[in-house]
């Protein structure tokens, strides 16, 4: 309990800001297919959001560089809070897929400022437990938002303004906050070629699972307001995905620890691909298989990302993880991109199991892809693998600065302090002699 207390109000503004996040990530997709909004104009959505956040990834640590941490966050937070208003003000696609990109801006860039708070706070010895306890928190956060919807009508106005409201909430914490700002943010930076000769897998399987995983995230409500459900059920399944897709770590890293990961992937894909087939006719379906089956799809996906990471890190060299975990981090918002705008594309001719045949497309083509790939590179023998630590799953949930609060990151920079003071030592000795 001591080591939290100092970052309480930290955490309680990341709290609000997924939780705000989760609302309006669900609310969009309902209403823009309750005001007869077409598939592709829903998908980019998603596209939308995934430019923005990104974008955001990559031009904050500039942004706050300048004018530092506490008015990034403040104007993030404000021009989210006036995108969500402006969404139920103007009620066209043309104006909400550039509104969702400013959200998915702003909302990376706050995020980045909270969870560059939080590393500064954590010591070495608590900062496993904060990271998990982040984690725990923002996917409880994330689920409420969601759930969120079972109290009211997402054809009326309720549910905009308490988006906005949270959204200013979030602020508060930070804005009142007497901590010393923390140091400069970390930025990731893409580097396809040194990635792809470190490990040929996860290149492919990361961008092709954020493809599916964005594509489910965007459309699976409007999936499941086209076969029938009640926005309750549909709150439920997305929240069900969720977590259940954190449950699903647990087990899964253990047993990736233990054997060749990319076995594990090959399970989960091919899981992922025939749950994902039986849903695209999942129409005739009841209600309760129809949840279960997506809960069970959302402990396949949302368990992939953290097992793609820790393969790419098993060959990446000492002292790379933050740069190979941040390059499988733009590689995956980069399939986030695709995937929803080739789903929503799909949906409009084969309405609506197309989700889920782009989302199967893509899981097989990581099956054979991996499979492949086991025959050209033998198995990283157990006792040289890196540890599987549990992680939010790519865009929407992790940012550069989620990985430099990974416990693996601080490992690496006491790896590097450590050998850089060998390295004086040796030199003072040198110049002794």
């Amino acid at each position: 309990m001591t080591h939290i207390l100092p970052i309480a109000s930290l955490l309680f503004g990341s709290a609000l800001l997924l939780l705000a996040g989760g609302l309006q990530g669900l609310l969009l997709p309902l209403r823009g297919s309750i005001e007869g909004f077409s598939d592709t104009s829903l998908g980019l959505l998603g596209t939308g959001w995934a430019i923005g956040y990104i974008a955001g990834c990559v031009l904050t640590p500039t942004i706050v560089s300048r004018v530092g941490h506490i008015r990034t966050f403040g104007v993030y937070c404000s021009l989210a809070a006036i995108a969500v208003l402006l969404n139920l003000l103007i009620i066209d696609p043309l104006i909400w897929i550039p509104l969702r990109s400013i959200s998915g801006f702003c909302f990376a860039g706050a995020a980045m400022v909270v969870e560059s708070w939080l590393s500064e706070r954590a010591t070495p010895e608590t900062r496993g437990r904060v990271f998990g306890l982040y984690t725990m928190i923002n996917l409880g956060a994330t689920t409420a938002g969601q759930m969120l919807l079972t109290l009211g009508d997402p054809a009326g106005f309720l549910f905009f303004a308490i988006g906005s409201i949270i959204y200013s909430m979030a602020l508060l914490p930070t804005a009142l906050s007497t901590a010393a700002a923390p140091v400069p943010l970390a930025q990731a930076r893409l580097d396809p070629r040194a990635l792809w000769r470190n490990s040929p897998v996860a290149v492919v399987s990361v961008f092709l699972a954020g493809m599916s995983n964005s594509a489910f995230g965007t459309l699976g409500a409007v999936y499941g307001r086209q076969i029938g459900l009640s926005v309750t059920e549909i709150a439920t399944m997305m929240s069900l995905a969720l977590l259940v897709g954190a449950l699903v770590q647990i087990p899964v890293g253990m047993l990736s620890d233990r054997m060749d990961r990319r076995i594990v992937l090959t399970g989960l894909t091919g899981v992922a691909c025939l749950i994902g087939s039986a849903l695209s006719f999942a129409g005739s379906l009841p209600a309760a298989a129809t949840i279960a089956l997506v809960s069970a799809f959302g402990g396949m996906i949302y368990s992939m990302y953290p097992v793609i990471v820790a393969h790419a890190n098993d060959h990446s060299p000492p002292g790379e993880f933050l740069k190979t975990s941040g390059g499988l981090l733009m590689l995956f918002g980069a399939g986030s991109i695709v995937g929803p705008l080739s789903a929503a594309l799909l949906m409009s001719l084969t309405k609506p199991g197309g989700l889920f045949n782009v989302t199967s497309l893509a899981h097989l083509a990581i099956v054979g892809f991996t499979i492949w790939r086991m025959t050209q590179r033998a198995a990283v023998a157990p006792e040289n693998k890196e540890d599987f630590i549990s992680m939010p799953s790519g865009v929407r949930f992790s940012t550069p600065e989620t990985l430099a609060m990974d416990p693996r990151a601080e490992e690496e920079r006491e790896e590097l302090m450590s050998e850089m003071g060998t390295e004086s030592r040796d030199k003072g000795i040198a110049s002794d002699d």
